[in-house]
């Protein structure tokens, strides 16, 4: 396969994620809205910290509203990581490789991306966000289904998937993040009954609600949801399953023996959470550190397959 054409497809698969993962982190503070006491007031500018875009927002907006954060992560088009821009991205990476996919898909990303830009203005407002967000988080898991059910698992496949799940990985730490920062601001008094509500929430974001309950099978605390989202092996958006579809597809390719030894080193580390007091600051960092280390793994795929000269094969 081209290295060009290798190149595209993994990023597709990251945009593709992207698209779907911003939808469902907006969503899940939009619900927090509705079911947190009226006198617990969140802060949307944490969407934007934990996304490293607060240089990038504060150039745009002086205003640090509900509003303005929707607007930019969701619509703003001089935001790549906008969910706008990352479904115009999965649709100019997928007509440059029409020949290796379905040709369903670009059917399916052209319609997609159409309904966004046509009723992105229900995204931002509050009173139609709902139903526009699960059309899109929907839209987005349709493609997935055709790429799933259609695709040869060839070379193509195999840049693809470590595409999203390298993207599934970042944007899992990322939501995580957000619930433990929002936690860290709230009084005492206020954590007892924000936890349940918060993590709960969490957990429904990543559609994860009833097999944490399956698996976990007690009441909802942060310490064991996040140990849920981050080590329970089976579930396809917890971490340690992102990490391990990762390099199972790089394995699978020629040369991915620095790749599977960066992945093994992140999958061997387990940061140890006893309660919930332990999702702290430290914690925080954890988190940090670990989204540099899969930035590192990105780049590394990046030089290993992706930076050769014109026509040589990935």
């Amino acid at each position: 396969m081209l290295s060009r054409v290798a190149e595209r497809l993994f990023w597709a698969g990251r945009y593709l994620e992207r698209a779907e993962n911003t939808a469902r982190l907006v969503r899940v503070y939009d619900e927090l809205l509705f079911d947190l006491p009226r006198d617990i007031k969140i802060s949307w500018y944490n969407l934007i910290e934990i996304n490293s875009g607060t240089e990038q927002f504060e150039q745009r907006y002086k205003v640090k509203d509900e509003r303005n954060v929707v607007k930019f992560l969701l619509a703003d088009d001089t935001n790549a990581s906008s969910m706008l821009s990352s479904l115009k991205m999965v649709r100019e990476n997928i007509r440059t490789t029409r020949d290796v996919v379905p040709e369903e898909m670009w059917e399916l990303i052209n319609e997609l991306d159409m309904y966004a830009r046509q009723n992105i203005k229900q995204g931002i407002n509050r009173s139609g966000r709902h139903d526009f967000l699960n059309t899109i988080i929907e839209g987005c898991q349709k493609i997935i289904g055709l790429l799933a059910g259609t695709m040869t698992r060839d070379s193509g496949w195999q840049f693809l998937i470590m595409g999203r799940y390298l993207e599934r990985a970042d944007m899992n730490t990322r939501i995580i993040d957000a619930a433990v920062s929002l936690m860290l601001q709230s009084e005492a008094e206020e954590s007892v009954r924000l936890g349940q509500v918060v993590w709960a929430k969490v957990l429904k974001s990543q559609s994860a609600y009833l097999d944490y309950r399956r698996t976990v099978r007690t009441s909802i605390n942060g310490a064991k949801a996040v140990t849920f989202l981050l080590r329970d092996p089976f579930f396809p958006r917890t971490l340690s399953y992102c990490l391990e579809q990762i390099r199972e597809a790089a394995s699978k390719l020629p040369r991915s023996g620095i790749i599977t030894a960066k992945v093994d080193k992140l999958y061997g580390y387990e940061y140890p959470i006893e309660r919930s007091e332990d999702l702290n600051e430290k914690f925080h960092d954890y988190l940090n550190d670990f989204q540099l280390d899969l930035i590192e793994i990105n780049h590394q795929i990046t030089e290993n397959w992706f930076h050769f000269r014109q026509g040589d094969a990935a």
